[in-house]
């Protein structure tokens, strides 16, 4: 249970480190802001269009008498939309990682040389190769969240669990994977490839769920993802420092001894050397 609250402190410590790295997070905004702008546009165009859709896609209704063709109709346009707006939701992340590639990636290469004394990985390929690669895996990872999906779908007319235990493991499927493609940005410049994260990010399970799900729920609120984006970046790229063993050790941060001198084991209890 340690791991959920240290998860959730990454994502707090992410938003905390763009707070105060005004530049960083202004960037970071960018790409947030393009995507919500395209799909505005995307999703005004299907509600003025769903309707038309529908009626083509339904030919042979046209002779229904009323009111069950504007009610067939109707439902079906509602239906459109409602996963249109789903496609938005699941798809809006990858979509904002993919066009801020470049943004994030710096933002990434900062906060680790921030941690780490001026040091960041670098994947050393060039700029298409790793858009190619980053919407390769979005792709992947969007086929596992679908098909994810369409089981907790089915389970969710079972009777009671499916009102209460299912949605709950719904935002756990939705926050693990929302924690894999943020924590992509700075694992992907370490040259870990969508296998070995995926059992990377499992072995320390509940560490990815404290930083997912909170996310997966604040990012519910409209035009809240575009705001935590950055410091959801940030935080993820803190995360990815605990689990490959690059967080900052007490031990390792205490201060040297001098060259050449020599460890004295402690003095035994009675010894002269020994606190009196």
């Amino acid at each position: 249970m340690r791991d959920l609250g240290a998860g959730f402190g990454y994502l707090v410590k992410g938003q905390r480190w763009v707070a105060g790295h005004g530049r960083s997070f202004g960037f970071g905004l960018l790409p947030g802001l393009v995507t919500l702008v395209l799909y505005a546009a995307a999703l005004t165009g299907l509600a003025y269009g769903a309707d038309d859709f529908v009626g083509w896609a339904t030919p042979f209704a046209d002779g229904w008498s009323s009111p069950w063709l504007a009610l067939f109709r109707g439902f079906l346009t509602a239906l459109v939309f409602a996963m249109g707006l789903f496609l938005a939701i699941i798809t809006f992340t990858a979509v904002t990682l993919l066009i801020g590639q470049p943004f994030y990636e710096k933002l990434s290469e900062d906060v680790d040389r921030a941690e780490s004394g001026g040091d960041a990985p670098e994947s050393g390929l060039p700029l298409w190769r790793e858009l190619w690669i980053s919407a390769r895996d979005s792709l992947r990872i969007l086929v596992r969240v679908a098909a994810y999906g369409v089981i907790l779908f089915g389970l969710g007319f079972l009777p009671v669990v499916g009102q209460t235990v299912i949605p709950a493991i719904g935002f756990c499927v939705s926050g693990f994977f929302l924690a894999e493609e943020l924590t992509a940005v700075a694992l992907q410049r370490r040259g870990v490839e969508l296998r070995e994260r995926l059992a990377l990010l499992r072995g320390r399970r509940l560490l990815v769920l404290g930083f997912g799900v909170p996310l997966t729920l604040a990012f519910l609120v409209p035009f809240v993802a575009v705001f935590l984006m950055p410091g959801a970046v940030a935080g993820a790229t803190l995360l990815v420092r605990d689990l490959t063993g690059e967080a900052a050790d007490p031990a390792e941060d205490a201060e040297p001894a001098p060259a050449g001198a020599v460890s004295q084991p402690p003095p035994l209890p009675g010894s002269p050397g020994a606190a009196r």
